[in-house]
């Protein structure tokens, strides 16, 4: 019931300065006024951070990216106040981030994050107008090659090349290297699966390994791993094996036994299927860097593409279960996908090819009748 006053200046003319009360009068009739915040852009970010991070919803693994695309973002408006943000800087600071040479997933991330906090600004009434709305995202022209589809495509290992990649494994690999290039080759698993794999996980009388975590250490400190849920629910699945797999997990688990043994008093007894057998932190489960320098290692030995990592051999599996004539919805079930562009590039790669074989097999059938 007291009265209130507001005072602004800075108007070129009068006639500026009674449109603007006329606005302001308007929005307070219509109750839509919006008295907007002195804060900056870096501390409603953090503030907008830990709202989301407080959502039970969100990965840990999540936060940490979107941490990553707040700090792209502060290089442009760290210490401006958020209401002096417009269209034309937020727009520009995208521009700029492609001229950088960032890639397109991080043009995109960092655009993203940028509308969720002005979004979160406006609803929270800190901010009247939100800049990001008709942003423009900046895109990669793709090239005819790429238009075509031949650049599109990951990289993973022919039928034959994953043959002799895994006999290297097993000739000259190092310890544990065999079955675990082996288990990702048969099943597909991402390499955080795989390093969250507790014995508990696998049924050898069923022959089947379920999936219901991941494993999460981004600063690769062997004691501070954590166990995290899957990021989506079709991630959550049980995926059959054969005898080739569990045959090879049963020995590895007769020489897991032995290092238990010489090392009881000090192993981290936690069930990981793949373990450190080191003196010093043994039992700690193996971490996803160790995994791609252990494969890089056997890439360069089996002289293969070192440019592969441990997830082409997730496409590999893809492309031998299109060549076995397993159905696209099969493959995405077993590979824990609800859609994924990468994998029926795979897939639709891989029965064009054979389709054409089929071809050229009915037209040498005719020429030989």
């Amino acid at each position: 019931g007291k009265r209130r006053q507001k005072k602004k200046s800075g108007f070129r003319t009068k006639k500026e300065a009674e449109a603007a009360a006329a606005i302001l009068k308007n929005e307070l009739n219509q109750g839509t006024y919006v008295e907007e915040s002195n804060v900056t852009f870096e501390d409603f970010s953090y503030e907008w951070l830990s709202i989301y991070e407080g959502n039970g919803n969100v990965k840990e693994s999540t936060v940490r990216i979107r941490k990553h695309e707040i700090k792209r973002l502060l290089d442009y408006f760290a210490k401006l106040k958020l209401k002096g943000i417009t269209r034309h800087q937020y727009q520009n600071a995208i521009n700029d981030l492609k001229k950088r040479g960032y890639a397109q997933n991080t043009i995109e991330g960092a655009h993203r994050t940028g509308r969720m906090i002005f979004r979160k600004a406006v609803e929270m009434e800190v901010l009247k107008k939100d800049p990001t709305e008709f942003t423009h995202v900046p895109r990669h022209q793709k090239t005819i090659e790429e238009l075509e589809g031949k650049k599109d495509l990951p990289r993973y290992l022919e039928k034959q090349k994953l043959k002799h990649f895994l006999q290297v494994a097993k000739k000259v690999g190092l310890e544990q290297d065999y079955p675990i290039f082996l288990l990702l080759a048969y099943t597909g698993l991402r390499t955080g699966e795989l390093c969250a794999l507790k014995w508990r996980d696998i049924d050898m009388e069923e022959q089947t390994i379920s999936i219901s975590k991941t494993y999460y250490n981004p600063n690769n400190n062997r004691k501070e791993y954590k166990l995290l849920p899957p990021k989506t629910a079709t991630a959550v699945r049980v995926i059959d094996v054969d005898d080739t797999v569990i045959n090879e997990l049963k020995k590895h688990q007769t020489q897991q036994k032995e290092t238990m043994m010489k090392h009881r008093h000090i192993y981290h007894d936690q069930g990981f299927v793949f373990a450190s057998v080191d003196d010093k932190l043994p039992g700690y489960p193996h971490y996803i860097k160790k995994v791609e320098n252990r494969m890089a290692r056997l890439l360069k030995l089996a002289e293969l593409n070192t440019e592969l990592t441990p997830h082409s051999l997730r496409h590999t599996h893809t492309s031998l279960l299109a060549e076995a004539e397993v159905s696209l919805p099969q493959i995405m079930e077993r590979l824990g996908h609800k859609d994924e562009s990468t994998t029926k590039n795979v897939y639709l790669h891989v029965t064009k090819e054979m389709k054409k074989e089929a071809s050229q097999k009915f037209k040498e059938l005719m020429e030989n009748l």
